[in-house]
């Protein structure tokens, strides 16, 4: 039987197309702008010719940025950071939502309502400089993810997952003698693979993104992740970035190389997302509703 749409069902869908389709240009034209900069000339950029394809294809500027220390050094720092962070921040954040799970735990409900205050009101920006400088952690790289190693958020949404596992999993595994830590290693995380690989990837998405984590408590060099780098050479948009590299100067401009550090930035987390996208949507909203 085919339903017949009605011209009000017709005019709202095409609203949603045009809507989305809009929506999708808006984010995606900016980026393709970005790639045309990076692989053209220097005289197209500086006349501003160049819209969404490449004008005077050169990759030039891919070579430069790719031979910069500071570049490699702190791209080098942003993927340790993400592989470190999602790692301990996915490990602690899981074995907080599991005791909270359990309906047995007893003054359950205090601690979600401590740790939700905690979402809530957090100390400000001075407290928690104060904090980690006296805890010895400013200018040293764990800094850069030990604050944020557990997200309530996050927390939350795994423990609303594990609420909704079937009870007599765990009471069978009881009943053949299986401790917490083992129900926990064997039975329960092996079944909650959707929510842990969503929740690493919104851990790995916000360490790779974070830069005012380290434009606070980060001045050493050697520990600047990518994000900083890339705020600092966007601030520096004058032709003073070039100064120091004669060479690369008089090949290329300080627009082309903004692009193209934004976009070998962005390409190791696009390459992630592709391999956990397939568990995203399944794990969010099943952690979001049930519990």
């Amino acid at each position: 039987m085919t339903v017949k749409t009605s011209f009000s069902e017709k005019l709202f869908n095409f609203c949603n197309y045009l809507f989305f389709i809009l929506v999708g240009l808006t984010t995606l034209l900016p980026f393709v702008n970005l790639i045309a900069k990076s692989f053209s000339s220097e005289a197209a950029v500086i006349s501003g010719k160049v819209n969404l394809l490449p004008i005077g294809f050169q990759t030039g500027t891919y070579m430069y940025v790719l031979k910069d220390s500071m570049f490699l050094n702190s791209l080098k720092n942003s993927i340790l950071l993400a592989i470190v962070g999602t790692a301990l921040g996915l490990f602690l954040t899981t074995i907080t939502a599991y005791p909270l799970s359990r309906v047995q735990l007893r003054g359950r409900k205090w601690f979600l309502l401590m740790f939700i205050f905690t979402m809530l009101f957090s100390g400000g920006l001075i407290p928690t400089y104060l904090l980690m400088h006296n805890l010895g952690l400013v200018n040293q790289f764990p800094v850069l993810f030990l604050p944020a190693a557990i997200n309530v958020f996050n927390m939350l949404i795994i423990k609303n997952y594990f609420e909704g596992l079937p009870d007599g999993l765990e009471e069978s595994a009881k009943l053949d003698g299986a401790s917490n830590i083992r129900i926990l290693f064997s039975i329960v995380l092996p079944l909650s693979l959707p929510v842990l690989a969503t929740i690493a990837l919104f851990f790995a998405v916000a360490f790779w993104n974070d830069y005012f984590t380290s434009m606070i408590y980060i001045t050493n060099q050697d520990f600047k992740p990518l994000q900083l780098y890339l705020k600092e050479l966007l601030v520096s948009s004058s032709s003073e970035f070039l100064k120091d590299n004669v060479d690369a100067a008089l090949n290329t401009t300080p627009q082309s190389i903004q692009a193209a550090s934004i976009l070998l930035a962005t390409l190791p987390i696009l390459m992630v997302y592709p391999f956990l996208q397939k568990y995203f949507v399944k794990g969010v909203l099943v952690g979001s509703v049930k519990g």
